[in-house]
C-alpha cells in the first residue's frame, strides 16, 4: 500500500506559497508509516517549529492498473475520503532552497491523516465536491474539487504512467488555499459536503 500525493493542484494555494504553477502534476509519496493511527493524536515532531495542515480529498484504488486511460479511470475507485497532509513547512523550505527532495518534510511518521470513506455514488458529481477543515471550530480551509487543475480521473491517468496502482493505494489530490500552522491542543475537523470525516487533536 502506498500514499501518492499531488502537490500544487489548486491555483490559490500555489499563490499563497508563492510557488510556480506546474505544467504537469507534482507527485510525491508517503510511506505507510506516515499514516496517523485511528483515534490517536497528532504529535508535532521535534524537528519542526512550523507544521502546517493541508486538507485534501482522497481516493482509494480498488483494482490493479497501469497506463490507465482517463476514460477508464472511474473504474479504479469507488470510495472518496478526506484527510490531512501534514507538512513541516520550515524543513520543506530549507530542502527546496537546496534543491533536495521533500520527504523529510512530508513523509514523517504520523503525517498522513486518513478519515472515513464514503461510496462514490453518494456524490452527484465527484468533480464538484465541497470540502472543508475547521481548526478549533473555525473554518480555515474551504475547497471544491471543481477547482482542481487536474481532476481525479486525470490524476489517475497521469500517476499510472509512472507507478502501478494497486488495491488499497490512496491518492491525496491536493489542498486548497488556507493552510496554516498547528499548535498543541488544536482540534482539527474535516468535512465532505458537511459530513464530518475526521476529528483529531494536536499534541
Amino acid at each position: 500500500m502506498k500514499l501518492i500525493c499531488i502537490g500544487r493542484n489548486y491555483t490559490e494555494h500555489i499563490e499563497e506559497l508563492d510557488n510556480e504553477k506546474p505544467t504537469d502534476p507534482v507527485i510525491f509519496q508517503k510511506p505507510d508509516t506516515a499514516i496517523l493511527l485511528k483515534k490517536q493524536p497528532f504529535f508535532i515532531p521535534d524537528f519542526s517549529d512550523d507544521v502546517h495542515y493541508e486538507v485534501e480529498v482522497l481516493v482509494k484504488i480498488n483494482r490493479v492498473g497501469k497506463y490507465i486511460e482517463k476514460k477508464f479511470a472511474h473504474k479504479y475507485y469507488n470510495e472518496i475520503g478526506l484527510g490531512i497532509d501534514f507538512t513541516a513547512r520550515d524543513l520543506q523550505s530549507q530542502l527546496k532552497a537546496k534543491g533536495l527532495p521533500w520527504e523529510k518534510a512530508k513523509a514523517f511518521d504520523g503525517s498522513a491523516v486518513i478519515g472515513n470513506w464514503l461510496p462514490k455514488n453518494e456524490f452527484e458529481d465527484i468533480n464538484a465536491i465541497n470540502f472543508s477543515l475547521k481548526k478549533n471550530d473555525i473554518f480555515v480551509q474551504n475547497g471544491n474539487t471543481s477547482h482542481m487543475l487536474w481532476k481525479i480521473d486525470e490524476i489517475i491517468e497521469y500517476v499510472s504512467k509512472y507507478f502501478t496502482l494497486k488495491i488499497g493505494d490512496i491518492i491525496f489530490t491536493g489542498t486548497p488555499a488556507g493552510v496554516g500552522k498547528v499548535s498543541a491542543n488544536d482540534n482539527l475537523k474535516g468535512f465532505l459536503e458537511n459530513r464530518e470525516m475526521f476529528s483529531i487533536t494536536v499534541k
